[in-house]
């Protein structure tokens, strides 16, 4: 195929391309001018034109911000089909368009019409005789690639190109997922266009696409069933802030913003958190035994509440002691949650104290009289929030922090160097696993319940503020400001579909927090056991089928490794083959010829290490990895820092346990941290070190080794 004809074939599909941005044009002028007439409907001075408004308003909103995310790659593919079929040529892009006309200009790529761009093969065409993908910067049309699909049909169509998907995977890599949208292949757009109901599980081994597929599955459920998923909400999470921050970009460039995208350490509203705990730690926290630790601290007696109460009420003495208070809070315990039992503490204490009236003065009075004075009485109100206060998740994880405490909760759960390692790990700043601990908490004690309409008075008189209403000594297990309280009601967490990648890693806590978000909800679960960090896979697994427990499950498996050249994966197979582990292996289609590079044992690690980030970085020209052990993080963030030939890419301040941001193009990761990344290339330091730092440091350095997509070295 000469250039003169690739020239030709840029420039007329320019054209067209020109056409649609015209129209998109338009079609944002016209939903600018629904918001507007909106806007006007408002002033019309009754309820109706209110209720207009708003929805005019709402409409135009959503319909802007579609349109406005399209812009990049707006039209990606061109379908060519049997003449006798259909002579005019089909495009595809990332939203629907109509003309003037109300003809369709451009098919949304979830779109049924849509389907068979990533259907068809040369196997089975589906009627398409050439697939032509467009490559795109902004509105300009930078070059096409073919497939002829069918060559029985007699057409004198010209084939560009060297393949879409092989162009794109050869694409150098930054610090963003980008949308494969243009490029998928027939098992994966199986995946994506699953059934909606139940849930879908994408397994597949390192780099064969299952995050995106699953992002692009997501777009889709929305295109599909706007109102149900829209309206329940989407959550999509993560397995920490670094992994969010680099698919943030994907469902946006699809058309879709309804989208809730959260790393483990913030699935709680108004909750978040960045830091791992140590391993030994964090398998302590995530273990399934510490949903009892955290129910038994939620009954627990308020440490610092009053023991007993005392008062006279006409001729009696009224004693309220511990022995007396200890069997009401079991009693109102076993009646439901701590906090919606508020309205019932004034009775229950009412009743055990007017069981107590003996005299004939008091008697006389009757039942109502008492219940009217005691309930008058500030003594007895104080008492009662004092010893039954409205609790916050915070204020209970906070109890745990005393280790006489802790010893009684988790007695016959932890053992005695298990309340040790938590004990000391307590600290102002939450740690991911204790997001789960946190939410736990809240579902074990409830939400408040709401003030009475009616004005009921026991709800009114316990529903005060605590703060108001307790001293700095009753307040000693108090919590630091990095634990607040979450910000939404409990019946406001579930969601309408609930994406979960690297399923894997979580814990047996993080699928409990996890599962109360999605008990209405369909799944889309993606993940590959031979890269799990959690230890008790079992256990983990138990977990995992309660929170999925009487939902069909839909399997797919991909099995094409696109991300990293053969000679990387086979250089990892390879260690996973060594090091037992039962590794999905994933054939890769790509060879560079460039075998990994390793280096030591070294004298300068330093040395060594600058010097293969600044042969990496000469060779690629997308972003370059250094992955470290957890504890050298903060050490190569320095030498990174220093040395002069990298100070346009290294963050301005390194602190240990911060990724930098933006888009600096070296970067320095733990093991952990690569999940669900890749780079063009990754320097990985002291991967004996990686392996040793915990139980499941063999499957985070098999992680490690399939990041890169073209160069691999390990300095020993």
């Amino acid at each position: 195929m000469s250039d003169d004809v690739a020239v030709r074939e840029v420039a007329a599909e320019q054209a067209f391309v020109d056409r649609v941005y015209r129209q998109l044009g338009e079609s944002t002028a016209a939903a600018q001018q629904l918001a507007r007439e909106g806007h006007d409907r408002g002033r019309l001075g009754h309820e109706g034109g209110l209720v207009e408004r708003d929805a005019m308003v709402f409409q135009a909103a959503k319909r802007i911000a579609q349109l406005d995310a399209a812009h990049e790659g707006l039209v990606f593919g061109r379908l060519d089909m049997r003449p006798e079929l259909d002579p005019e040529p089909r495009y595809v892009g990332r939203i629907g368009l109509r003309d003037a006309n109300r003809d369709s200009l451009l098919i949304d790529w979830r779109a049924p019409a849509a389907a068979v761009f990533y259907q068809a093969t040369a196997a089975e065409p589906h009627d398409v005789v050439r697939r032509r993908v467009l490559r795109a910067a902004g509105p300009k049309v930078t070059g096409v690639e073919d497939e002829l699909l069918d060559d029985s049909v007699d057409t004198d169509l010209p084939i560009v190109g060297e393949g879409a998907l092989m162009a794109q995977l050869s694409r150098a890599r930054d610090r963003s997922m980008h949308s494969i949208v243009a490029t998928i292949q027939a098992e994966q757009d199986k995946a994506i266009r699953a059934p909606s109901k139940g849930v879908v599980e994408i397994s597949g081994g390192p780099g064969t696409g299952k995050t995106v597929v699953a992002l692009h599955r997501a777009a889709f459920l929305l295109y599909t069933d706007r109102r149900r998923y829209e309206g329940g909400g989407v959550l999509i999470v993560g397995p920490s802030g670094v992994f969010m921050r680099y698919i943030e970009r994907v469902l946006p460039s699809l058309g879709e913003t309804a989208v809730a995208l959260r790393s483990l350490g913030e699935v709680v509203d108004g909750v978040r958190a960045t830091r791992h705990d140590e391993p030994a730690v964090a398998d302590v926290k995530g273990a399934a035994r510490m949903a009892e630790v955290v129910r038994r601290a939620a009954r627990q007696a308020v440490p610092g509440a009053p023991r007993e109460f005392r008062m006279f009420y006409r001729d009696d003495r009224i004693v309220l002691d511990r022995q007396v208070l200890g069997r009401l809070r079991r009693q109102l315990l076993n009646q439901g949650l701590r906090n919606r039992q508020i309205p019932r503490v004034a009775m229950t204490l009412l009743d055990a104290m007017w069981r107590q009236v003996r005299g004939e003065r008091g008697r006389e009075r009757g039942r109502d009289a008492f219940n009217d004075e005691m309930l008058g009485n500030d003594g007895f109100l104080e008492f009662a929030l004092r010893w039954w206060p409205p609790l916050d998740a915070p204020q209970v994880m906070a109890w745990l922090r005393d280790a006489d405490f802790l010893a009684r909760v988790s007695d016959g759960i932890l053992t005695q160097e298990e309340q040790t390692l938590l004990h000391k790990s307590w600290s102002e700043q939450l740690s991911i696993e204790d997001i789960p601990l946190l939410d736990e908490a809240r579902y074990a004690l409830g939400d408040l319940p709401e003030k009475s309409k009616d004005g009921d008075e026991f709800s009114d008189h316990l529903g005060g503020d605590l703060q108001e209403l307790t001293t700095a000594s009753e307040r000693e297990f108090a919590t630091g400001p990095s634990w607040k309280p979450p910000t939404n009601r409990i019946e406001d967490d579930p969601f309408a579909h609930v994406l979960i990648d690297e399923a894997q890693d979580l814990t047996p806590m993080q699928w409990r927090m996890v599962g109360r978000r999605g008990r209405a909800a369909s799944w889309t679960i993606v993940g590959d056991p031979a890269q799990s960090s959690w230890p008790v896979p079992a256990e983990s697994e138990s977990a995992r089928r309660t929170a999925l427990e009487g939902k069909q499950v839909h399997a797919f498996h991909l099995s094409t490794n696109y991300r990293n050249s053969s000679e990387i994966y086979e250089f990892a197979a390879g260690y996973a083959s060594r090091v037992g582990l039962d590794a999905d292996l994933p054939t890769a289609v790509r060879s560079t010829g460039i075998a990994p590079t390793v280096i030591g044992p070294v004298d300068d690690l330093e040395a060594s290490v600058r010097s293969e980030v600044a042969r990496l970085s000469s060779e690629v020209s997308g972003t370059v990895g250094i992955v470290v052990p957890a504890a050298r993080r903060a050490e190569v963030n320095a030498w990174l820092a220093a040395w002069p030939e990298f100070a346009a890419d290294a963050p301005s301040a390194a602190a240990p346990g911060v990724t930098p941001s933006g888009e600096d193009r070296i970067v320095v990761l733990t093991g952990l941290d690569t999940k669900g990344l890749e780079f063009d290339g990754i320097v990985v330091v002291r991967p004996q070190e990686i392996e040793d730092e915990s139980q499941t440091g063999r499957a985070v350095l098999y992680v490690v080794l399939t990041r890169a997509t073209q160069l691999l070295t390990t300095v020993s």
